[in-house]
């Protein structure tokens, strides 16, 4: 499956996901259930905004002038509408837990952590290569602006527990 973005007068064909990739988070959830951490992955829960369930996603944070974000590759992600609807969440790194506040930012302000996002999360930089056509190239992950969400984390007060909690 692929869709036609425009944004101004470029336009870009963009791929899915890998069909492997629901598994794959899967086992990156189960082994931080049991205290083990992946790699530089975390789980973000986020309470549904309909049902209020916790929904849980891997995710890689990134760290830009002392701030944590985190990058979306899909506006419409059921994570990123749900931290939108919300705004809070909670972060888990192995049996670590913390609980925490998601401020999506404005487009302009996505800029210089999109920049970013190819240095401190090589990692992730295939999936945007998929979705968008881009390279490591940091200009091309900034004209990602409009479509990329990104979300500062911050910290919410007796935010950090260490009792393994459902994911």
């Amino acid at each position: 499956m692929s869709t036609t973005i425009s944004n101004g007068t470029a336009t870009r064909e963009i791929g899915g996901l890998p069909f492997w990739l629901k598994g794959v988070n899967r086992v990156i959830i189960a082994l931080q259930r049991l205290g083990f951490v992946v790699g530089s992955m975390h789980v973000l829960a986020v309470p549904g905004r309909h049902s209020g369930v916790l929904r849980s996603t891997p995710v890689s944070l990134l760290t830009v002038d002392d701030r944590r974000y985190i990058v979306a590759g899909l506006d419409n992600a059921d994570w990123v509408l749900n931290a939108r609807a919300v705004g809070r969440g909670i972060l888990h790194r192995g049996r670590i837990e913390e609980h925490i506040s998601l401020i999506e930012l404005p487009v302009d302000d996505r800029v210089p952590i999109l920049r970013e996002f190819p240095r401190l999360v090589p990692q992730g930089v295939p999936f945007f290569t998929r979705l968008y056509g881009v390279t490591a190239d940091p200009e091309q992950f900034a004209e990602l602006a409009e479509m990329c969400p990104v979300f500062r984390i911050e910290r919410r007060s007796g935010a950090l527990l260490t009792s393994p909690t459902t994911l």
